[in-house]
């Protein structure tokens, strides 16, 4: 089986790359960077908006793996992040069905739920928050994602291809995960938008290989991360703190990370296997 993985040469992109080829997948990787050619079966680089390089890359794929993104909204211009997002996953998601790729795995965010990078400080309604909650944000980089969303919804109806649109949290191992616990260790407030979200980037790109082969039809939207969050204080003591006016529909014992992660088990078969608590990420 040929997949394509955009974004191929990004901390995650790479991982992908090697989790699929261990899995026995013939992967073509595509950035705009060089990637190493030693780590793909075939390496394209450009632009995703280089609209006929684009179509050469997508050709005779069985399915399409799309990471490549402007990560937050301080990563450059507004209407730049914006742009390329909306854009490149349209035009990636379009030309995988037009090709007959059969299945997409559409690399979204939590943050298509506008809460993570919210200028105002926006509290979810309920949790756990499930893929149903709506977009309530007001920044440009979650609405890219939640756009994309509705991308990969319009691709999977015109083409009739598979799409999944996986939303992660915050992705690191390593020293970027155990600066990330740093902070939120120090300030529990610095990663209130993000809820406390993470998952380990080794289980992520799990999760892709997983929705790669679940058995679906049409365009599904599922919360991926891990069980628990990156905090030390219990998760209904830090919503009470950051988010008292969130409704708890069901109780978060402990450490639960207050996301409904019950469609990644269900539908993908998908657990996560790393963890931090009680001990170095490894």
């Amino acid at each position: 089986m040929k997949v394509l993985v955009t974004g191929a040469g990004g901390a995650l992109g790479r991982e992908v790359v090697a989790h699929l080829r261990e899995a026995g997948w013939s992967v073509r990787a595509f950035d705009r960077t060089p990637v190493d050619p030693r780590a793909a079966d075939e390496v394209v680089t450009g632009e995703l908006l280089d609209a006929p390089l684009l179509e050469r890359a997508v050709d005779a794929m069985d399915a399409v793996v799309h990471t490549a993104a402007i990560p937050s909204p301080n990563s450059a211009p507004h209407d730049e992040v914006f742009g390329n997002n909306v854009q490149a996953a349209y035009r990636v998601l379009d030309a995988a069905g037009r090709h007959g790729a059969g299945r997409a795995v559409s690399i979204s965010s939590l943050s298509a739920l506008g809460i993570a990078f919210s200028a105002h400080g926006v509290s979810p309604h309920s949790v756990p928050i499930t893929e149903d909650h709506p977009f309530i944000g007001d920044d440009v980089y979650g609405l890219s994602k939640y756009l994309g969303e509705i991308t990969a919804g319009a691709a999977a109806r015109r083409w009739g291809t598979a799409v999944v649109s996986l939303r992660f949290p915050f992705l690191g191992t390593g020293d970027r995960l155990r600066q990330h616990l740093a902070r939120v260790h120090h300030d529990p407030a610095f990663d209130r938008g993000g809820l406390w979200g993470w998952l380990d980037t080794r289980d992520a790109a799990r999760a892709i290989g997983a929705a790669l082969t679940a058995p679906l039809t049409g365009h599904t939207v599922v919360n991926v991360a891990a069980p628990d969050t990156s905090a030390l204080e219990p998760t209904a003591e830090l919503l009470r703190r950051y988010h008292p006016e969130t409704r708890l529909d069901a109780p978060l014992e402990g450490f639960a990370v207050p996301f409904s992660t019950r469609r990644g088990r269900e539908l993908l078969g998908f657990t996560p296997l790393y963890t931090w608590r009680g001990r170095q990420p490894a």
